[in-house]
């Protein structure tokens, strides 16, 4: 409850509830969960199965998570044995994409800092904690989807029809599920489905553990470009941007930095890539690997394909299509997502806001979480909203002793917050770092 940076979770009868409005799917409180008991959504993986062609998009971390002895081309041999009809690199796009940016930095010069939209978690976190950033994310699709796009266009000129293209992403975390599921200015992705990385990782992994994958596999495709391999890591996108650029990685890296654009104490930024998983995409939830790990492998492979003098830049598969993604590449509109609506009415609002300024002047303000809410403010806006109550604070509760509230009427406030068995001797409890 305490890990979420926009203070979602509440417990209630020893059970965790989620405020979707203020949620932004960074994946927090299933890092830190001591339990295991939240699960990340995905389609089931049989689904691919219901389509002739079963194309998977691949993030290029997916190829850092291996022994380093596991090259690509035997992970998309893998792939291949495991269903698949055909892998794609998401970050085929990113040749294509890095021009597009830079012109986008320079026709809105009045919107910078110019914020990324590469990580949807970060799009989200913008809409409900900083809504007066929301016009400076930039409108532009990540390479996920115009690799997508690409796609769709390529095999409706083959002749083959929609109904039998099945194309299925390979998530490192939470808030591309999410990204996908209900994409932020747009109405429908055009991904068929999202299967969770770790999912992939076990299976492919076993395919080549079993041999059924030669250790001599060669990948005769055109590699990605440098820039496209590492895009994902830190400084991936904003290290190919023009000006004044900066990459922060991190949730709370992330909302520290915002707070002082808020404040004006930042200034003269052109582009702010900001992801918020450390390491970024190498450091998703979803991933099986250290995260740093990851990113050196990723580094050693971009080295690899292209050493020395070699040109970093490879010709991009999206160029021939350059005419259809002109009218693909914009995102619609970004709207701010109200994380503290106290009432629909301003002038309620208004006076449940009074209300909430007064409940803080009794609550202890030291944000000890055992009222079940993250914060005393939190509990103050869910007390004027109906969905809390002041007994709840246990330092009030002690006042309240001194004068009507006896010790057992204390007692049952604190079993439901936090359930019966909370309060049960158990010896064999979860205990962290035990």
């Amino acid at each position: 409850m305490r890990a979420c940076p926009t203070e979602a979770l509440r417990v209630t009868g020893g059970k965790a509830h989620l405020h979707s409005n203020r949620c932004i799917d960074c994946g927090e409180c299933y890092r830190v969960c001591p339990t295991g008991a939240i699960i990340v959504e995905q389609d089931d993986f049989q689904n691919i199965f219901s389509y002739r062609h079963r194309i998977v998009m691949v993030p290029s971390v997916l190829f850092g998570q291996y022994p380093e002895d596991v090259n690509p081309a035997m992970v998309i041999q893998a792939l291949l044995n495991i269903g698949f009809s055909e892998v794609i690199e998401v970050e085929d796009s990113v040749e294509y994409l890095i021009p597009q940016i830079n012109d986008y930095i320079v026709k809105n010069q009045t919107k910078k800092p110019i914020i990324s939209s590469f990580c949807p978690a970060i799009v989200r976190l913008v809409q409900v904690k900083f809504p007066w950033l929301v016009g400076n994310i930039m409108l532009l699709r990540p390479p996920l989807d115009l690799t997508t796009s690409y796609l769709r266009k390529k095999y409706s000129e083959s002749g083959i029809p929609e109904s039998e293209i099945g194309i299925f992403y390979v998530t490192p975390c939470a808030a591309k599920i999410a990204a996908v599921k209900s994409p932020v200015g747009e109405d429908k992705s055009e991904l068929t489905g999202v299967i969770n990385m770790d999912l992939i990782y076990n299976r492919t992994l076993h395919e080549i553990k079993k041999r059924t994958v030669d250790r001599n596999t060669n990948d005769d495709r055109p590699a990605l470009s440098s820039r496209s391999i590492t895009w994902a890591l830190t400084n991936g996108e904003a290290a190919n941007v023009e000006g004044r650029t900066m990459a922060i990685d991190g949730i709370y890296n992330v909302i520290e930095f915002l707070e002082k654009i808020e404040n004006d104490e930042v200034s003269g930024v052109d582009f702010l890539e900001l992801r918020a998983c450390d390491e970024s995409c190498a450091g998703g939830i979803l991933a099986a690997s250290n995260r740093f790990l990851t990113a050196e492998l990723l580094r050693k492979r971009s080295m690899r394909n292209f050493p020395g003098d070699t040109p970093r830049v490879a010709s991009s598969k999206l160029i021939e299509y350059q005419k259809f993604l002109v009218g693909k590449i914009g995102l619609g509109r970004v709207e701010p997502r109200s994380m503290v609506k106290l009432d629909e009415d301003m002038a309620v609002a208004m006076k449940k806001m009074e209300r909430v300024n007064r409940l803080m002047c009794y609550l202890p303000g030291i944000d000890c979480g055992v009222c079940g809410a993250p914060s005393c403010l939190a509990l103050a806006e869910d007390i004027v909203r109906g969905e809390g109550a002041i007994s709840r604070c246990v330092f009030l509760q002690k006042i309240m002793e001194q004068t009507k509230l006896d010790p057992e009427h204390s007692f049952r406030i604190m079993k439901k917050i936090w359930g019966d068995n909370r309060f049960l001797k158990n010896c064999e409890k979860p205990i962290r770092n035990k």
